[in-house]
This record gives C-alpha cells, sequence and structure tokens, in this order.
C-alpha cells in the first residue's frame, strides 16, 4: 500500500484532505502531521522522519500564511516557505517521493489586466510572496518530481478564513466596508483537495508548476456580497479602495491565474466559485 504524508494536517487544506482519506483508504495510507509532529524548520528532523516512514507521496499543506505579519517576522516566514519546503523536496528525492506542494498567486505582483500562466514572471510584492517564490525555486532546484500548485484566497468550513470572519462580522455589524478594487479567484479548499488526489491518482504523472483555483475572478467586495445573499444577512456593505484599507503588506491588484494547464495534462475542471461557496456555506449552516 502506498503511503501519502499530508504535511500541515490541521491547516484548512490538510482538514480538507483527512475528510475525503477514507475514500481512498483501501489503496492509501495516510499520515498527518502538524508542526509539533514534524517541524520543517528542523533538516534533521524531516530527515528522520522520512527515513521512518519512506512515504510515497508527500503533500505539503503547511505554510507561514500570516501575509501582514509575514513583513514583521520575514525570518520565520522564509524559514517555514523557504527552507523548510527545500528541505522537504530534497528528503523526497532522497527517497523517490513525489512531492506536492502548495504554492499562491501573490508570487505575481498584480500589475495586469489579464491572467496569469504558469510561465509568466513573477515579481512578489510582499515578505509573503517572496517567501512563496523561493521555496518554489528551492523545491525545483532539489527534487525533478515536484508538483507546485498556485492557488489563491482559500477558504473552507475549517480554520480562520475570509468566508468564515465575514459570517462572524455579519452576526456582530449592521455595516462593513470591503475593499473592491483588489481580482482574484476564491478557492474552496476542498475542491483543492480533491485536484490533488486526483493528481495522485493519474498515473502518468507531469512535474513543474500548475494553477489551480476556483474561477472566474472576482473582487473580495463581490466575494463579500455574495457571501451575504447566500447566507442571508441583512448587512450594509461598502466597497473601499486599496488606498481607504491600508496593511501592512501591499497585495496584488489583479492576481487572477490562467487554469488551462491543469484542465490539459490532468483533465482537472474548476469549479465556478460560486457553486463551491454555496457548498461551503451548506456545510458551515448544517454545523451550527
Amino acid at each position: 500500500m502506498k503511503k501519502i504524508l499530508v504535511v500541515g494536517g490541521n491547516g484548512q487544506l490538510g482538514n480538507c484532505i483527512k475528510k475525503i482519506a477514507p475514500d481512498f483508504e483501501l489503496d492509501y495510507e495516510f499520515i498527518f502531521t502538524d508542526s509539533q509532529l514534524l517541524d520543517v524548520t528542523d533538516e534533521d528532523q524531516v530527515n528522520s522522519f522520512f527515513y521512518d516512514n519512506k512515504p510515497d507521496f508527500c503533500i505539503n499543506a503547511s505554510a507561514f500564511t500570516a501575509v501582514d505579519l509575514a513583513e514583521k517576522e520575514k525570518e520565520k516566514a522564509f524559514a517555514v516557505n523557504a527552507d523548510g519546503v527545500a528541505y522537504l523536496a530534497q528528503a523526497c528525492k532522497e527517497y523517490n517521493t513525489v512531492f506536492i506542494h502548495v504554492s499562491t498567486d501573490y508570487v505575481f505582483d498584480g500589475e495586469t489586466n489579464l491572467c496569469y500562466s504558469e510561465d509568466d514572471f513573477t515579481s512578489p510584492i510582499g515578505v509573503y510572496g517572496e517567501s512563496k517564490l523561493k521555496g518554489e525555486e528551492l523545491a525545483l532546484d532539489a527534487n525533478s518530481k515536484t508538483i507546485i500548485l498556485r492557488t489563491s484566497w482559500l477558504y473552507s468550513e475549517f480554520n480562520k478564513n475570509f468566508v468564515k470572519t465575514m459570517l462572524h462580522l455579519f452576526s456582530q455589524k449592521e455595516e462593513l466596508g470591503i475593499v473592491a478594487d483588489q481580482f482574484g479567484q476564491p478557492t474552496n479548499a476542498n475542491d483543492l483537495a480533491d485536484a490533488i488526489m486526483n493528481i495522485i491518482e493519474t498515473p502518468q504523472k507531469s512535474y513543474g508548476i500548475f494553477h489551480f483555483s476556483n474561477y472566474p475572478e472576482t473582487t473580495w467586495f463581490e466575494f463579500a456580497q455574495k457571501i451575504a445573499e447566500l447566507s442571508k444577512s441583512p448587512i450594509k456593505l461598502n466597497a473601499l479602495t486599496t488606498e481607504q484599507y491600508p496593511t501592512p503588506a501591499k497585495r496584488p491588484k489583479r492576481s487572477t491565474m490562467c487554469l488551462d494547464k491543469i484542465e490539459e495534462v490532468y483533465k482537472i475542471e474548476p469549479k465556478h466559485w460560486e457553486n463551491s461557496l454555496e457548498e461551503c456555506l451548506d456545510i458551515l449552516h448544517n454545523n451550527l
């Protein structure tokens, strides 16, 4: 039986993979780790863990994702998002493990009116994006059996995310301002989990960088509007500019990614973000 190591098993994506793991248990043994069980920034610990477990696949769902905090804690962001990725990729090479690493749309500067392809020039505008890009580069350098999945605006029924934050704020406030001039693609982490398992199940692997998200592009404001509409909230939402809502880290203005490659190579068809949002809200509603 083949082994799948999921690093960052308690994060959004890790929890979504946990949810579907029973569907694959006849073919795969899943090993889920958190930072207590496997600290990716400790090279010796990574090597020891791989020696003991020898996984066939390693899904790196761990990351330092606090975009604003990364501006203050650059060293920590790079330790997790770059050095830790390199240690995992090197261990994967040593044990002939397929490395599936999750990255971000924040590797782009957002100064375009088009969607970004996998081959487009990267130019991150914040520490988080810089650290994630460095992780991509180190992984590809270390291990030719690396698949990088760039995703965006990840949410789910698990952990902290934009959707759950909005629902909480809707219950507390009568009015809310949301940025309306930043464009991207909300992605349900359950869909990303499905895509990853689809890739693992594909016999002939294609390696390198792929983009995966829901589609089409939208703004944070329109995303919030749809959350309010589907959750039947009476909240009054006001559109803000980026300038009206300053944050420690700059965000890309338009980080929309082209999704053709993953569809062509792995036959994975991304879903419309509104449909995936509705599915998530149904789960959250039923969990109340």
